[in-house]
């Protein structure tokens, strides 16, 4: 059997890079350098068209992360309109903070940089980051310390304009140990570089909840009511601030959801994600 089809161009091509260098820095106790990579989606046509970028910030408790774990999911964005980088950080055996926002904060300013390259709209970037990438995600959106951009393309900015952190761990001081032996092992005490139990001002200082102002971007908060992990009350006091703030907020509570649990992947929640962001961004 022949068929002929005649089909109307109305999408563009969606094209995935892994492994795009970003930045180079310093490893192995500064006598290397490596360089930084994220992996991209981005849409290819002949119309000139820009799309709004978002970054995806993988979790792991500041010790492990791969920016290629979720791409499956991403592409539910891409396929919406949207440019999808999900960007490489270095953990926290490699440096304490701030050195992961940094990072964060180097590849915002590299895909600004090359908007041209991959069709980006450099005014309409969001981020969306799991765990500890939630809180880089909120990290990101909330603290425009100018000391926080260090490296290349300093001439472009790294806000954000939409932030969606899952299950994000919000105010360091206020986690619960039993005593300052198990605090100083904890994945808050190991991203700091100090004891937060023993250093709670400072724990604060480097928190989300302590960067919230007036002027932050819109939110969506997504967290788990049964999240052993992270509290589900590091996304109330969150969510707190910022509607005291007068801000744009959201938040969706997963009932029953545990921390990264199945619920976070299914296509209503995408949905609800993929408004967001069109109403954000677009």
């Amino acid at each position: 059997m022949r068929e002929k089809l005649n089909i109307k161009k109305t999408k563009p091509q969606y094209v995935a890079v892994t492994g795009i260098t970003y930045a180079q820095v310093d490893s192995w106790f500064d006598h290397c350098r490596r360089d930084l990579k994220l992996d991209l989606i981005y849409p290819e046509d002949m119309t000139g068209k820009v799309y709004p970028c978002v970054v995806w910030i993988c979790g792991g408790a500041w010790l492990r992360m791969d920016k290629s774990a979720h791409l499956a999911y991403l592409s539910k964005l891409a396929d919406k309109g949207f440019v999808v980088a999900s960007v490489e950080y270095r953990t926290s055996n490699e440096g304490a903070y701030p050195m992961p926002i940094q990072d964060v904060k180097a590849a915002i300013r590299y895909l600004r940089a090359h908007a041209d390259r991959y069709r980006i709209d450099p005014q309409h970037i969001g981020a969306m980051g799991e765990s500890a990438g939630g809180y880089l995600t909120c990290m990101a959106a909330l603290d425009n310390d100018p000391a926080l951009d260090t490296g290349a393309y300093l001439e472009y900015s790294s806000q954000i304009q939409a932030a969606c952190p899952w299950y994000p761990p919000t105010d360091a001081s206020s986690f619960h140990y039993d005593d300052p032996e198990q605090a100083a092992a904890a994945a808050e005490s190991l991203l700091m570089g100090f004891n937060v139990m023993r250093n709670v001002k400072e724990a604060e200082d480097n928190s989300p909840v302590s960067k919230v102002t007036k002027d932050a971007p819109p939110f969506l908060i997504i967290h788990g009511t049964d999240d052993h992990t992270v509290p589900f009350e590091q996304s109330e006091i969150l969510y707190e601030k910022l509607t005291k703030n007068g801000c744009d907020v959201k938040f969706i509570e997963l009932e029953g959801a545990d921390h990264a649990d199945m619920q976070f992947f299914q296509d209503e929640l995408w949905n609800r994600i993929i408004e967001f962001f069109d109403e954000k961004l677009k």
